[in-house]
């Protein structure tokens, strides 16, 4: 399970561990949204999503906390990663990566859902560390609690460590 804020890099995460491990992915933002951004109906992707883990072997990319309790990914993961970097970096790579894929679908986003400006998508950057971190601090300390390994990954450095099998 990798979690973190926007632009942190949990996507290009998840597939590079993939790629390693043969681990299928699941983006969060592909059960949670519909063309043009268009939320999806929510009994429906936490279905999705609880389907998807109850197999034995997966990865899944994304947040949607208020929803950790009903889907079981918490309790299913044996590994979760929190990629915690700094709201400057995150907020760089939103920048590059509107600039780079202007008008275009990312494979890890749903079909008709294109990359724009995002007012309310960088707002949630901004004000993550104070919104969503402690929530996650809480939930990374439950899932160490039940015997999940924990990676907290603080910056760029730590997540190319990571990558190579050098981890923290």
């Amino acid at each position: 399970m990798i979690i973190g804020p926007g632009g942190s890099g949990k996507s290009t995460l998840a597939r590079a561990i993939a790629a390693r491990t043969g681990l299928p992915v699941v983006h969060l933002d592909v059960l949670f949204w519909r063309a043009d951004w268009e939320p999806a109906p929510v009994e429906q992707a936490v279905r999705d999503l609880a389907a998807a883990v109850a197999d034995d072997r997966w990865i899944v990319d994304g947040n949607f906390l208020q929803r950790v309790g009903e889907d079981g990914r918490l309790d299913r993961a044996d590994t979760v990663i929190f990629l915690d970097l700094p709201r400057r970096v995150c907020l760089w790579r939103v920048i590059v990566r509107l600039v780079r894929d202007r008008r275009r679908t990312r494979p890890d986003l749903p079909e008709g859902c294109r990359e724009g400006f995002d007012p309310d998508g960088l707002r949630w950057i901004w004000n993550y560390p104070a919104t969503e971190r402690p929530s996650v601090l809480k939930l990374l300390a439950g899932a160490a609690e039940r015997g999940a390994v924990v990676h907290h990954l603080r910056c760029r450095a730590d997540v190319r460590r990571f990558i190579a099998g050098r981890g923290r």
